[in-house]
């Protein structure tokens, strides 16, 4: 759920984004869903919203996403296109195999693209060690 003093702005960022569609029947509160209909993520209206200064000031970031991507040029460049705010770019994509940018959506709030990360299966077989460890 994101706070934003301009849902529309808000939702329409996220879901050109996330590649769903923004559901807006009620102007004090839009879903982001996918192509199957799925709940993606939440905006709501916060008419005195301040956006966090990141990284470490007053206030301070209320959420922060990693969005790990193939192809981290084009997806840099598309939410700068959208929007976004560059925050932290002192990684190239064109120069590192593992990186991240950091931005700020238009309601102020930062995320991260990422890139060079492990695959999913890596991640599942990383975790269930963890937990077979665990128990």
């Amino acid at each position: 759920m994101f706070d934003a003093a301009d849902v529309h702005v808000e939702s329409a960022f996220w879901a050109e984004v996330l590649d769903g569609a923004v559901v807006d029947d009620d102007p004090r509160f839009h879903c982001v869903v996918d192509a199957d209909s799925t709940w993606l993520i939440g905006v709501q209206h916060a008419p005195d919203h301040t956006p966090p200064d990141w990284p470490h000031g007053t206030p301070g970031q209320q959420i922060h996403l990693d969005l790990h991507v193939d192809d981290p040029t084009a997806a840099c460049a598309c939410v700068i296109e959208l929007g976004a705010r560059p925050l932290f770019v002192d990684h190239d994509p064109t120069e590192q195999e593992v990186g991240f940018q950091v931005f700020a959506d238009p309601a102020g709030h930062p995320f991260c693209i990422g890139w060079g990360h492990p695959d999913d299966d890596t991640i599942r077989h990383h975790v269930s060690d963890l937990i077979e460890t665990t128990e």
